[in-house]
C-alpha cells in the first residue's frame, strides 16, 4: 500500500500547486449551481412538479454540485497526455498496478474537493437556510452512496481516458463523456422529468450513481428498500466497471505505439 499512498500524496500536492485550475473549475461548478437554483426557483415558484417542489429541488441541485465537484479531471488530463504520447510505457514498468496507482492519484485530491465542496455548501445554507436531512438510516446510505461515488466516477472517467489509445485524442472524448453523464446522470434535470424509456434505462445505468442515486436518497424520494436497491445498483456497476477496465486496458496497450515500435 505505501506506493499508492505515495501516488496519493504526490497528486494531492499536484492539485495544491496547480490550485489556480482548481478554483476556476470549482467557480464554474458554483456559477451553475447558481444558475440552475435561480432557474428551478422560478419554474417551481406554482408548486410542485413531477414530485419536486422548491425545497426537494434546492437539495437535489446541492447534492448534485458536490458530486459534479468531486474526482475532477485533473488525472484524467495526466492519463490520456501519457498514453497519446507514449509516457504510458515509463508508468508500466514501474513495480505498481496502473490502475490502482491513477485511483490511488483520484482519491489523493479528493480531500481538496471535499473541503471545497463544505465551504460552497455554508455558503449556499448560510444564504438560503438549512436543508431538509434524511433520517438516520438513511443518511448513511446517503453517506454510502456519496463514498460509492468516487470509485464509480473514477471507473467512468477512466474507461473513457482509456478511448485515447484508439483515438489518440482526449477532448472530444471529455466532451462527449461530460454531455452523456451530464444529462443520464440527472445532474442538470432530474430523471424523473425524462420520458418513461429514457427514465428507467438512465436510472439502472452506471450514470445514475453519479448523482440521482444519492440525491434521492438525500431528499427522501428513494428510501428503505428503493434505496437499498440504487444502492447496491451502484456497487454493481462499480465492480462490473472496474474489472471491465482491466481488459479494456490489456486491449489497449495493443494499440500502444512508442518511438515507432
Amino acid at each position: 500500500m505505501k506506493p499508492y499512498r505515495a501516488h496519493a500524496r504526490a497528486a494531492a500536492l499536484s492539485a495544491l500547486a496547480y490550485r489556480g485550475n482548481f478554483l476556476l473549475s470549482l467557480g464554474g461548478a458554483a456559477f451553475q449551481l447558481i444558475a440552475l437554483l435561480a432557474v428551478w426557483k422560478v419554474l417551481l415558484a406554482g408548486g410542485q412538479v413531477s414530485g419536486f417542489d422548491w425545497p426537494h429541488m434546492r437539495a437535489y441541485l446541492v447534492v448534485a454540485f458536490a458530486s459534479a465537484t468531486l474526482v475532477g479531471t485533473f488525472v484524467d488530463f495526466r492519463m490520456s497526455h501519457r498514453i497519446r504520447s507514449g509516457l504510458v510505457a515509463l508508468d508500466l514498468v514501474k513495480p505498481v498496478d496502473y490502475q490502482r496507482a491513477r485511483f490511488a492519484e483520484t482519491v489523493g485530491g479528493v480531500w481538496i474537493e471535499v473541503v471545497a465542496v463544505v465551504a460552497v455548501v455554508a455558503v449556499t445554507v448560510a444564504a438560503g437556510g438549512a436543508l431538509d436531512t434524511p433520517p438516520g438510516p438513511m443518511l448513511a446510505l446517503f453517506a454510502a452512496s456519496m463514498i460509492l461515488l468516487v470509485p464509480l466516477k473514477f471507473a467512468v472517467s477512466y474507461v473513457s481516458t482509456l478511448a485515447c489509445f484508439w483515438t489518440e485524442n482526449f477532448v472530444g472524448v471529455l466532451w462527449a463523456r461530460q454531455a452523456l453523464t451530464n444529462l443520464l446522470s440527472g445532474a442538470v434535470v432530474p430523471l424523473v422529468y425524462f420520458p418513461g424509456w429514457l427514465a428507467t434505462s438512465a436510472q439502472w445505468s452506471p450514470f445514475a450513481g453519479l448523482t440521482s442515486t444519492p440525491a434521492l436518497i438525500f431528499i427522501g424520494q428513494a428510501s428503505g428498500t428503493h434505496a437499498l436497491l440504487l444502492v447496491t445498483t451502484q456497487l454493481g456497476w462499480v465492480l462490473a466497471m472496474w474489472f471491465g477496465a482491466r481488459t479494456l486496458f490489456r486491449r489497449g496497450l495493443r494499440r500502444l505505439t512508442v518511438n515507432g515500435g
